[in-house]
């Protein structure tokens, strides 16, 4: 277990699969951690506190940045996520907003929310959840992908102005990860289909991100910033 001296962490969309993994994670690591989801309580989670938010409520939005800006947070993962996937030409312009509130907009004013006192520490450390298609793209993928290509694009941004401070920030992008969600959106033929594509012949697991975010907001990473590490098993290599 890596010593944190309970720092504080913040997991958005900690409620299931790849951040409810993270949460866990950075519980069983020793740290402080503030998880956040559109319903849930805190008996859900082992030591940790529940923050019942909908990035796509402004007062919502608002009301969480102003709580973040009063607390010490010494570790930031934007993990919350929506998608919907569609033909370009038949893209709704609310769909393709609301996405982009969600996972772009959102992560930006969390980051904005924590640098100040990160600044003051001269220590911090934000993660942001991409996508294999925030490094690559298909069909039908536009406003995620334009989404995820974002956010990618803002953290290189972000730890060009911080990193001086102490401050490492990276992109982690997953691949075909087994959750819930992707076992109901491929079914069992299509991930069988999509296991032929990936060099180690099968999906991702949720503990294997966790641990990867993990060691990125450790002490132990010093000197890694502005990053999009692929966690994908060679998809978008190979």
């Amino acid at each position: 277990m890596i010593d944190n001296n309970k720092k504080c962490a913040v997991v958005t969309g900690g409620t299931r699969g790849i951040g409810r993994a993270i949460a866990n994670r950075l519980l069983q690591d020793g740290l402080k951690v503030i998880i956040t989801g559109t319903s849930g309580n805190n008996t859900d989670f082992h030591g940790g506190e529940f923050y019942q938010v909908n990035f796509l409520k402004e007062d919502e939005l608002n009301g969480f940045v102003k709580y973040l800006k009063e607390r010490k947070v010494d570790i930031l993962v934007n993990n919350a996520g929506i998608n919907k996937i569609g033909a370009f030409s038949s893209i709704n312009i609310e769909d393709f907003d609301q996405i982009l509130r969600v996972n772009l907009r959102a992560p930006f004013q969390l980051c904005q929310a924590v640098i100040l006192n990160m600044k003051n520490n001269n220590w911090g450390r934000i993660v942001n959840l991409t996508s294999i298609f925030g490094h690559i793209s298909k069909e039908h993928r536009a406003p995620y992908s334009s989404s995820k290509f974002g956010l990618d694009g803002m953290t290189v941004a972000l730890a060009a102005e911080v990193s001086e401070f102490g401050i490492l920030a990276n992109s982690v992008g997953p691949g075909f990860i087994d959750t819930d969600l992707t076992r109901s959106v491929l079914g069992s033929k299509g991930i069988s289909e999509i296991q032929k594509s990936i060099p180690m012949n099968r999906l991702g697991q949720v503990d294997e991100v966790a641990s990867l975010v993990s060691w990125l907001v450790s002490e132990e990473n010093t000197y890694i910033s502005g990053q999009n590490l692929m966690i994908d098993g060679g998809f978008s290599r190979v």
